[in-house]
C-alpha cells in the first residue's frame, strides 16, 4: 500500500538529489584558470590580473566550493629554488584572490616546484586555480 503522506517527501529528496547532482556536474565542468609568469619572477602582469578576475567571479559565484591554487616552475636551478619560487607565484595568485573577494579559507595553496615541459619553458611557469572539486 502506498503511503501518500511520504510521496511528496520522497519527491523532495528525489529533487534535491537531482538538484545536487547538477550542481556536481556544473562544477566538474568549470575551466582552469592558469597564470604565467616570466623567469624567475612571481609577479603578476596585467594579462593575469584578468585571469584571475575571471576565476574570483566564478568562486564567489559558488562560495561553499574549494579554490585550489598550485604554483609551478621550469626545471631551471635548484630543486629548492624552484620549490621557493613556486610557493611565491601561489602565494601572489592566492593574495590577488582574496583582494577580489575570495575568502582566505577556501583558498588551499600548493607549490609543485619544477615540472618538464614540452615546448617552452612558459608552459611550466604557471599557476592554476581550481574550484570545486577538480
Amino acid at each position: 500500500m502506498l503511503n501518500r503522506r511520504a510521496l511528496p517527501l520522497g519527491l523532495i529528496a528525489l529533487s534535491a538529489l537531482v538538484g545536487a547532482c547538477a550542481e556536481r556536474a556544473a562544477l566538474t565542468a568549470l575551466p582552469v584558470h592558469v597564470v604565467f609568469f616570466e623567469g624567475e619572477s612571481a609577479a603578476l602582469e596585467g594579462a593575469a590580473l584578468g585571469v584571475l578576475r575571471d576565476a574570483a567571479d566564478v568562486a564567489n559565484r559558488y562560495p561553499t566550493q574549494p579554490v585550489r591554487v598550485l604554483g609551478f616552475a621550469d626545471p631551471e636551478g635548484s630543486s629548492a629554488a624552484n620549490r621557493a619560487l613556486s610557493n611565491a607565484r601561489a602565494q601572489a595568485v592566492s593574495a590577488t584572490l582574496q583582494r577580489y573577494g575570495v575568502a582566505e579559507g577556501r583558498i588551499r595553496v600548493s607549490a609543485r616546484g619544477e615540472v618538464p615541459f614540452e615546448l617552452t619553458a612558459t608552459e611550466s611557469r604557471r599557476v592554476e586555480v581550481r574550484i570545486g572539486p577538480q
